[in-house]
């Protein structure tokens, strides 16, 4: 669009041009000419009774599209109400911009009513804090926010807007969309992964990270029961495996149970799928020898900085989790009566596990739970 606009009319047009179609916040005075703006849009904006609720609105809207989660809150006390949700989004890799409203830039450096250094306090928990000072730099920015948040690894991307660059005039253009390209594993990756699962006795995958899309979810479901694969879900990430099937065995997170740890001592091959083997996953690094690992490991992940990062990998593969399963699942890994049975043992393992013990007293809540799980619809 061309033509004089405001700094809110810019952010308004940017959001819409980027397909933006919810906004997560808690109105504030500071971005009223971006409310203003959007009035005039068909994006919806989602009142929120706290900006952390709103930032967690966002994370999930990541989480459950692929696409960036947008979160508005205003300066101060509203950008670190939202504070937990933005780390929690860089912890689990999800795409989200947040627009911070924020004082003037004429008064800044002087301790403002709510003031406060977005670069220096967001800057530790994003993959970039930036604020406009400039309104003819503001298109681009947006633009630049919503590419950083969804490439590579996602994560979340802060943007302090001064109120003066939202009431500012400027006649700059637009800035396209970029299309975010998902890092595809070559022909001789896909070949090595394979090779490396081939060799394998004890094999088990473990996945997470973000950008999981529904086909790539049934995807590793298909690939590992017809390759007898247990796969363990990543601590928050049970989603991205079918839980009812015979190949999931369970979570590798927090309060780790006995059987899931086995899994992953027992294994002589862990393929880390989307994953940063990070501290919940690997029970504070305690399953995976840091310096000699007794198992081989295959790791996957869509930003090659994390490859290597934690543990030495024998096969590393920079690649979006949902592209690669996609490559695998079209692949063949030769049958093994081994692998066969180790994943049932795996299975039989979680499921024992998972029972909860009689209970005294005159109700036994776990044979209440098992009634309603064989009864309710």
């Amino acid at each position: 669009m061309t033509g004089s606009r405001t700094g809110g009319q810019i952010v308004a047009d940017g959001l819409v041009a980027h397909g933006v179609s919810h906004v997560f916040g808690v109105p504030g005075e500071s971005y009223l000419a971006v409310l203003d703006a959007m009035h005039d849009t068909d994006i919806e904006f989602v009142i929120c009774r706290q900006e952390g609720g709103a930032a967690y609105m966002a994370e999930a809207w990541g989480r459950l599209t692929g696409d960036p989660g947008v979160c508005m809150v205003t300066r101060g006390p509203g950008a670190t109400n939202a504070s937990v949700g933005i780390h929690a989004a860089r912890e689990n890799s999800q795409p989200m911009v947040v627009l911070i409203g924020q004082v003037a830039t004429d008064e800044m450096g002087r301790e403002a009513f709510q003031e406060i250094d977005y670069r220096a306090f967001l800057g530790p928990i994003t993959k970039w804090a930036t604020q406009v000072d400039d309104v003819d730099e503001l298109a681009e920015t947006i633009s630049m926010a919503f590419k950083i948040a969804a490439s590579g690894r996602p994560g979340p991307v802060a943007v302090a807007l001064p109120e003066d660059m939202l009431r500012a005039d400027t006649t700059s253009t637009d800035v396209a969309p970029v299309t975010i390209e998902r890092a595809t594993p070559t022909s001789d990756e896909v070949d090595e992964i394979v090779a490396a699962i081939a060799d394998a006795e004890r094999p088990v995958i473990i996945a997470g990270g973000g950008r999981w899309t529904l086909d790539a979810r049934a995807d590793l479901t298909a690939f590992a029961e017809h390759n007898n694969i247990p796969v363990l879900a990543a601590w928050r990430f049970h989603d991205v495996v079918d839980n009812l099937s015979d190949i999931y065995c369970g979570e590798a997170g927090l309060a780790m149970p006995q059987a899931v740890r086995d899994t992953i001592t027992e294994a002589d091959l862990i393929v880390g799928l989307g994953i940063r083997f990070g501290e919940m996953t690997t029970a504070g690094w305690t399953l995976i020898d840091l310096d000699e690992p007794t198992q081989r490991i295959v790791h996957i992940h869509p930003e090659r900085t994390q490859l290597g990062r934690i543990y030495p990998t024998d096969v590393g593969v920079c690649g979006d989790p949902s592209v690669t399963i996609s490559a695998l699942r079209r692949m063949s890994v030769p049958t093994s009566e081994p692998r066969r049975e180790w994943c049932l043992a795996r299975r039989a393992a979680f499921v024992d596990g998972s029972c909860i013990p009689p209970q005294p007293g005159p109700l036994d809540m776990g044979e209440a739970m098992r009634w309603l799980q064989a009864n309710a619809p």
